[in-house]
């Protein structure tokens, strides 16, 4: 079987993240991973907190913490949350570590012996009244292409245009709100993506048709507009040190290296952590390192992240001339809103992870992110939608489904799987739909089409009800008994079907199903569209038990409660 290497985008450490930050990544790479887990390939799924550069400073001292304090406690905080969410990460790093330091160090170095990086004399914004250069996002004002008036000196948070910090009007010191300003000349490093960019065009044309039209387009759209060399540093107290090795004078000033640079980098730093863990069994290099041949790499993340991860880091990788693994397909998702508005974590708009898995548990999140998606285009994140899948697609088709055929089957026939006749011609046809339904939800799942994959997947659901309906047991049983045992035995099979299949949306109610039946060594991983065809994995006598409702539905009072919380529009 195949070696998948996944990532999603580091989250920020400023904070815990909202819904439209794990759709947008975390989330449908964990999805993924699991599916091609249990389909027998070697995965390994890697992330980390995002722990250098501006927001983490500004959080630390709102805070009145240490940084470094700072960053552990969040860490430790954002890492609990996606627990509650069940993401099966292989590790969940730190940019902060020890290995992201040394190998960003060695990148820089590598890029200065190839002629791809250069110290210049820039002029940069510095606050008399911070007594202190401001690095990109302790500027803040107004957009000069869209009018936002609280954009920061690196990106318009509204536009996502990348910005500098004089591009800015009406500027100001986002530590001491100061708008008395000044142009002052200092040193940094520069990466010459310039002399990149024929590399990355070539690189990008290899694998921008296989790629999603909204990375592809992103990253093209970059090139078109031309590759600037970029400053690589900046003046803060956090960050991965300019080695002084190579760089003694900006290294005694107290130069780091720009968050955007060392943060891809700890994709791999996070390998080599995980790997630091049980040297004597983990290989970090062999997933990075001359693996383009046995390794396919697949990248999470929204449309904000999309120009670093196909122009910029492979720009660095392609200068450090050494063979990196570089990306095979770039995953990439529009915005998920809030009634129409933009979720946003510096403006606590919109339903934040730990709040979410405080209403209620993970898989109904799951479920109801992945099934809405934002793949073609924006999707829209309403109570009244929320509510309505829930109820529908988890209560009624799925849960309902499970509930009462097994408290049907012990009521009339005891705590086994129930005898019954032979199949007949409602088992065959049955047995044909989910095979076809299954090779869909199969085929969605391998190209990433996570929406379409969900159709299928509550498809297969519905199949089960449809049969349900079809065969009538509480009618059966009425005329001949052993009917209805055949159509409830076979429904009990449809849910350990289920419970193995459904797994990569929602974990934890998958297990509550398949614990519902005592197997002797269930191990299966998968179902095939093949085995799926004669539904007989059950077999007559294997006892099972009612487990508790797998999904509550939402009442109206539930809706109002939540929208009176959260509110039903954008703030």
């Amino acid at each position: 079987m195949a070696r998948h290497l996944i990532t999603s985008a580091l989250p920020y450490i400023n904070g815990i993240k909202h819904l439209g930050n794990m759709v947008g990544s975390m989330l449908p790479a964990d999805v993924y991973s699991r599916y091609l887990r249990q389909r027998g390939h070697d995965v390994l799924y890697i992330c980390a907190t995002d722990e250098h550069g501006t927001p983490a400073e500004l959080a630390a001292k709102e805070r009145g913490l240490p940084v470094d304090e700072f960053c552990a406690q969040a860490h430790d905080a954002q890492k609990a949350v996606y627990d509650g969410f069940a993401l099966a990460f292989d590790y969940f790093g730190r940019s902060s570590s020890a290995e992201n330091r040394d190998i960003t160090q060695h990148f820089a170095r590598k890029l200065n012996e190839n002629g791809f990086i250069e110290e210049r004399a820039i002029r940069q914004v510095y606050s008399p009244a911070d007594g202190r250069f401001l690095p990109d996002r302790y500027v803040e004002g107004t957009c000069p292409h869209c009018g936002y008036d609280k954009a920061r000196g690196d990106q318009c948070e509204n536009c996502t245009r990348v910005l500098d910090p004089t591009d800015l009007i009406n500027p100001r010191s986002a530590i001491s709100g100061s708008t008395e300003l000044e142009v002052r000349e200092t040193k940094h490093l520069f990466l010459l993506q310039s002399k990149l960019q024929h590399e990355v065009e070539e690189w990008v044309a290899r694998h921008e048709q296989d790629w999603p039209q909204l990375a592809s387009s992103i990253a093209r759209k970059w090139l078109t507009e031309g590759l600037h060399d970029r400053a690589i540093t900046r003046d803060l107290d956090w960050g991965v040190p300019v080695p002084a090795d190579t760089w003694p004078e900006l290294a005694a000033e107290g130069k780091v290296f720009y968050v955007w640079f060392d943060a891809p980098i700890e994709y791999i730093g996070a390998t080599k952590e995980w790997a630091d863990q049980d040297p004597e069994n983990r290989d970090w290099k062999s997933w990075w390192y001359e693996a383009d041949d046995s390794v396919r790499y697949t990248q999470f993340m929204a449309k904000d992240n999309v120009p670093f991860h196909t122009v910029m880091f492979p720009a660095t990788e392609l200068g450090v001339r050494e063979p990196w693994k570089k990306v095979d397909y770039v995953k990439a998702f529009n915005w998920l809103t809030y009634y129409g508005g933009k979720f946003s974590t510096s403006q606590k708009r919109g339903v934040f992870t730990d709040q979410a898995l405080d209403i209620l548990p993970a898989d109904y999140w799951r479920y109801f992110l992945i099934a809405n998606a934002p793949e073609s285009d924006d999707s829209s994140f309403t109570w009244e939608h929320f509510t309505a899948t829930v109820n529908k697609d988890l209560a009624d088709t799925l849960g309902n489904f499970v509930n009462r055929v097994l408290s049907f089957s012990r009521k009339r026939f005891g705590d086994e799987v129930p005898a019954g006749g032979e199949p007949g011609e409602a088992e065959t046809r049955l047995g044909e739909e989910i095979a076809g339904l299954l090779a869909e939800y199969e085929t969605q799942m391998e190209a990433l089409q996570f929406r379409k994959a969900a159709s299928a997947l509550r498809a297969l659901w519905s199949a089960g009800n449809s049969y349900l309906e079809e065969k009538a047991p509480w009618l059966e049983i009425k005329i001949d008994k052993d009917a209805a045992a055949l159509t409830l035995r076979t429904a009990m099979n449809l849910i350990h079907l289920y419970a193995v299949v459904s797994e990569p949306f929602i974990p934890s109610s998958a297990a509550a199903m398949r614990a519902a039946f005592t197997l002797p060594d269930d191990t299966a991983t998968w179902t095939t569209p093949d085995e799926a065809r004669t539904l007989t994995t059950l077999q007559p006598g294997i006892p099972f038990t009612v487990p508790p409702v797998l999904f509550a539905k939402l009442t109206d009072e539930d809706l109002e409660t939540y929208k009176e919380r959260f509110g039903g529009q954008p703030a």
